[in-house]
């Protein structure tokens, strides 16, 4: 398929952030949220380049939007999808979070949220991003989200519940599960004021929750985070003095122990390894994405208006 697309040109608002992760790799719908709140899904198979040589969308006798509906009441700051390329268990699903400080769950087949989680008051934080986890089976699935006065929420959809809260101290600008589509197992939330947190995610003890590691890196806000989807124990954090870390975590010998309070079962978590460090532009990297069939290949934007491709060599030693 060879399209060159001029969003404005069939979109009204600018696009904040869009996903395939709902989509199969066959049929390939972008899902994307805008500024005023609209979440769309394109078929992006009925654009095609138009003739007049200046780079307008122009549609191929379909429509390209084949899902709209107005989904927050202001911008939508993160989008996931689920259920796509690769994925075998539960339904397509896509989850939105928005400065009104909602998160919602859409299943594209209706008009409605199959979920609507709605801050309690009116002084709502602002949902800066949202990710999918624990997807294992056909019943399993939960939504972890993360917001500007550094709360870190995770919701159960099977049974509709918040299961367990804490709070970073900083902004949260992202988060990430090593897997979506395995037990939950790490999780990492990055930060404001250069910092991460690295949470085992397979114990919850009933009062302390998750153990986690804290981590400092960049000297500046820490973007996001992405795990190589060939080793989940490794992923690179991206920084807002332009710079990437790569890290790999080491598990403990034992992932388990009795608390010495109560004797429940509570999670140890391991360390983290900075594998290598480099600056690779003058402003932030603020998106990154590895490629799932080769090893290393990834490619980010940058503030600088530039996009990168680069290739991470020596990943097999660890």
């Amino acid at each position: 398929m060879k399209t060159s697309l001029d969003c404005m040109s069939i979109h009204d608002n600018g696009i904040k952030c869009a996903t395939f992760g709902a989509s199969s790799l066959e049929d390939r719908n972008l899902a994307f949220g805008d500024y005023n709140g609209g979440l769309c899904i394109w078929d992006i198979e009925r654009c095609a380049s138009s003739s007049d040589g200046k780079g307008k969308c122009t549609l191929s006798g379909k429509s390209m939007e084949i899902f709209s509906v107005e989904a927050h009441n202001g911008i939508i700051n993160a989008i996931d999808g689920v259920g796509g390329i690769d994925h075998e268990h539960g339904a397509p699903e896509i989850v939105t979070g928005g400065r009104d400080g909602c998160v919602k769950v859409w299943d594209p087949r209706v008009n409605n949220p199959v979920i609507c989680l709605e801050p309690e008051n009116r002084t709502s934080r602002d949902c800066w991003t949202v990710a999918f986890g624990d997807s294992y089976n056909n019943e399993d699935r939960c939504v972890c989200a993360g917001f500007d006065n550094g709360d870190v929420k995770l919701f159960d959809l099977r049974t509709s519940s918040l299961r367990w809260e804490s709070n970073c101290n900083n902004g949260v600008t992202s988060l990430e599960f090593d897997r979506k589509d395995i037990e939950m197992n790490k999780l990492v939330v990055t930060t404001l004021e250069s910092k991460f947190r690295c949470y085992d995610m397979r114990t919850q003890h009933p009062s302390n929750g998750f153990t986690h590691l804290d981590e400092s890196a960049h000297r500046s806000t820490i973007w996001l985070a992405r795990h190589l989807p060939q080793n989940r124990d490794i992923f690179m954090t991206c920084g807002g003095n332009g710079g990437l870390n790569i890290y790999a975590y080491h598990y403990p010998k034992k992932r388990v122990e009795k608390h010495i309070n109560d004797k429940k079962s509570i999670g140890v978590v391991g360390n983290v390894e900075l594998l290598n460090s480099r600056v690779i532009a003058t402003q932030p990297i603020v998106c990154f994405d590895w490629n799932p069939n080769r090893a290393g290949l990834c490619c980010m934007g940058c503030l600088d208006q530039s996009l990168r491709v680069y290739i991470v060599t020596k990943l097999d030693k660890y």
